[in-house]
């Protein structure tokens, strides 16, 4: 038989604050294991939150870049469990008064541009991290109130390729902002995804399996047409498929079984009585939107429009925002776009993958690799020699004194041929 999957995505993604989300604690990552934390994380008798105004304006950014409209009126609610990496017992979240509903963002598909809605975002307080081990289980309390926001899809993704293409869109669209670093293999963004299948055609939606933390892009992929899969052969051996929450092994690449759902938890919300509702001034929240950074979307407008340079060619460009960057410093100094793109995609990208290194990591200067291109351009040397000359430039030297070194030293050598 013939299926369709119905997929729909929860992310979690730590904002980039100084301090956490209702504490003064710092935020911090690799740092030794509860020294970034203070009493209010810890959930101590008597302690008060107070709400972080840094990360209500980051919300604020990634609602206005994802189209959702604003909720001026920011209400907390307290979801209520009981587990180890959770201090208070309880969760401060935004269940019933999320900062932002209804937005979307655009993906770009084999199949072409496709819009996936986005049902909401609201911010809430991340939980402590667990180390499990053999016989015990250690928590590092460093992470605990980190402030994040959750962006919740509706179910408009069916395969793999548009899953994958949505995680990208909005990883991209939040480091751009500067939201969030995204490092997924650091936990600053987390993907849940909520996946059913059924008949085609059929108007009713199959038994739904989560599968949780997937901690790369490609294993979003990956990890749903397993899932397809598995389901598909279930139903096609006559059997049924449960309410599960699963996780995806990279190694077997296959998702695996944690716990079944009997039913829908009871967190027993109610309204957060230490935070009481805050308006936000209408000013406040233009200033914020008028002054956010360049979108993806954006710079991609405006390099086609300005440098004339190929889709293709921007589209690599942007997939690095790093690389995005050094291009408009090299820019500063040079006239032919579309040279300078070539040398970053070609001869720059060649030598950084060669020596495992970033562009932010090796000496290569933005005016350096301007000059070099210039070099060229006005006939001072060939392509052929310029080449000749990228390891030095990547070390940072000037490429114009590379290159009268090397031609002083080959006159010195043929002075030393003539008797």
């Amino acid at each position: 038989m013939e299926y369709q999957a119905t997929i729909g995505i929860e992310i979690h993604c730590e904002l980039k604050t100084n301090t956490k989300m209702f504490s003064g604690a710092p935020c911090s990552f690799g740092r030794k294991a509860n020294t970034c934390t203070n009493e209010i994380d810890l959930g101590q008798p008597g302690t008060m939150p107070c709400v972080n105004m840094e990360a209500v304006a980051k919300a604020i950014e990634a609602c206005t870049a994802l189209h959702l409209t604003i909720d001026p009126l920011v209400k907390f609610d307290r979801k209520n469990y009981y587990y180890s990496d959770l201090p208070k017992g309880f969760q401060i979240t935004q269940q019933f008064h999320p900062i932002g509903r209804d937005g979307y963002i655009m993906i770009h598909t084999s199949e072409g541009e496709k819009k996936i809605r986005i049902n909401r975002i609201h911010m809430e307080e991340d939980t402590a991290k667990q180390f499990h081990l053999t016989s015990k289980t250690l928590l590092d309390y460093n992470r605990a109130g980190t402030p994040l926001i959750e962006i919740v899809s509706e179910p408009d993704m069916k395969n793999g390729e548009e899953a994958q293409a949505y995680v990208e869109a909005l990883r991209q669209t939040l480091l751009y902002l500067g939201v969030s670093d995204v490092k997924m293999e650091e936990g600053s963004m987390r993907c849940d995804v909520n996946i059913s299948i059924a008949p085609k055609g059929s108007s009713t939606l199959g038994t739904k399996n989560e599968i949780k933390n997937i901690n790369s892009i490609s294993n979003v992929g990956k990890a749903i047409e397993y899932e397809i899969k598995r389901q598909a052969d279930l139903l096609d051996r006559g059997e049924e498929i449960h309410q599960e929450t699963r996780r995806y092994d990279d190694k077997t690449g296959e998702t695996i079984l944690m716990r079944r759902k009997e039913g829908t938890v009871d967190y027993k919300f109610f309204p957060e009585p230490n935070i009481v509702p805050i308006r936000l001034d209408e000013k406040w929240i233009q200033n914020i939107q008028a002054n956010m950074n360049e979108l993806p979307e954006e710079r991609e407008k405006r390099y086609a429009e300005t440098y004339g340079l190929s889709q293709h060619d921007i589209k690599i460009l942007i997939g690095n925002k790093d690389m995005s960057e050094f291009f408009e410093e090299v820019m500063k100094s040079a006239k032919d776009a579309k040279n300078v793109c070539n040398w970053l995609l070609s001869d720059v990208s060649g030598w950084l993958n060669k020596h495992g290194e970033t562009i932010t990591t090796t000496k290569l200067q933005p005016q350096n690799l301007a000059k070099l291109i210039a070099m060229i351009d006005d006939g001072k040397i060939s392509s052929k020699q310029a080449k000749e000359v990228v390891d030095d430039l990547m070390e940072g030297k000037d490429p114009e004194e590379v290159i009268k070194e090397r031609v002083l030293n080959k006159s010195r050598m043929l002075d030393s041929l003539i008797p």
